[in-house]
């Protein structure tokens, strides 16, 4: 959701009546994954994207007649490997999408979840009678929920939503209320975008912050020596904050969507923000450094208290080898890391 936000919010201030469109499910090769979102209005107006190919030309005809009519449908396109590249599938699948006419309170609702670092769960039936075809639930987190899809389903709805979201996981799940017939809902979790926290305003950094804005994630720099840590040297990090690392961690919040790079080289920097951030859920935390500079920090965190399994957590010497030489070659070797270590790739 998060990269139509924009042009959204555009076309909904401009008076535009949006049209969205969801991947509820993928077989094979499908170039996007479950959740995946193209938003779309009159006039050609497309942001986002389902899967890459002529599927989209569709999705979009699917799109303009949801506004029109105000009813939601589910797409389904399978292809044979010899046709699949044509429609964007290019070794062959199959994809289901759900279009439906965007409801403006629930997207703002949304938005500012997400504006706020916090992800949300939108419960959607894809099947049932017709006036059930389309509803929509919003859960926020805290047991807050807005909307309704069915008196007999909306107590299934909250329970699948509160699942997926501590699980963090979309997909659709089919259903049967008591006395009723099996109803097919779609459990969409909507994150805030990945959190890249840099502690130490190094040349690295300058290039590893550029690098992961491209991928989406949300960028902080921390470092307390203002020769580093300068607008200057960082004009389009998200956050810059030029403070001591037990003063810089106050101000931000540390969530299973944050990962950590700690580059600054200087204990007196690293080892403080290490025994922050290994305290925290964080996803991902990787330091530079030699293997050898790394065992006497090892050393240094165990001696402060730090237990074997939290230290066993990072990821050092941080990035994947691939030989890289630059500070931009090395900024990208961090980013992979960052990239499979979220996506549960085995390192």
């Amino acid at each position: 959701m998060y990269e139509v936000l924009t042009d959204i919010q555009r076309w909904l201030s401009q008076g535009e009546t949006v049209a969205l469109a969801t991947v509820i499910s993928t077989w094979g090769s499908a170039p996007r994954g479950v959740g995946a979102k193209m938003a779309l209005a009159a006039g050609a107006k497309i942001s986002g994207s389902v899967s890459g190919g002529c599927v989209e030309g569709a999705v979009y005809d699917a799109g303009l007649k949801a506004i029109e009519t105000g009813h939601a449908e589910l797409l389904h396109f399978g292809v044979a490997d010899e046709t699949a590249f044509s429609v964007g599938l290019a070794c062959g699948g199959s994809i289901e999408v759900f279009v439906r006419k965007l409801d403006p309170p629930l997207f703002e609702a949304i938005r500012a979840e997400i504006q706020s670092g916090q992800a949300a769960v939108i419960v959607t039936a894809l099947s049932g009678l017709p006036g059930v075809v389309g509803c929509e639930m919003l859960y926020q987190g805290d047991n807050r929920f807005s909307g309704s899809i069915d008196a007999e389903l909306d107590g299934i709805a909250r329970k699948l939503a509160q699942e997926r979201l501590e699980l963090g996981l979309s997909g659709s799940v089919t259903v049967t209320p008591v006395d009723g017939e099996p109803v097919r809902l779609f459990i969409d979790v909507i994150s805030p975008p990945p959190v890249l926290v840099m502690v130490g305003g190094v040349h690295i950094a300058v290039s590893l912050a550029a690098l992961a804005k491209t991928l989406g994630y949300s960028t902080v720099v921390i470092d307390p020596r203002r020769a580093f840590g300068s607008q200057e040297r960082f004009p389009h990090v998200d956050r810059l904050i030029q403070a001591w690392p037990e003063e810089a961690f106050e101000q931000i919040t540390l969530t299973r969507n944050t990962c950590v790079a700690i580059l600054t080289h200087d204990p007196k920097i690293d080892d403080p923000a290490l025994k922050i951030v290994l305290n925290h859920p964080v996803f991902y935390v990787g330091v530079l450094g030699s293997r050898q500079t790394h065992e006497k920090r090892k050393q240094r965190l165990r001696a402060d208290g730090l237990t074997q399994a939290q230290v066993d957590r990072l990821h050092a010497p941080i990035g994947l080898e691939l030989g890289e030489e630059t500070p931009e070659e090395t900024a990208l070797a961090i980013l992979a890391e960052i990239v499979a270590v979220r996506r549960g790739h085995k390192l």
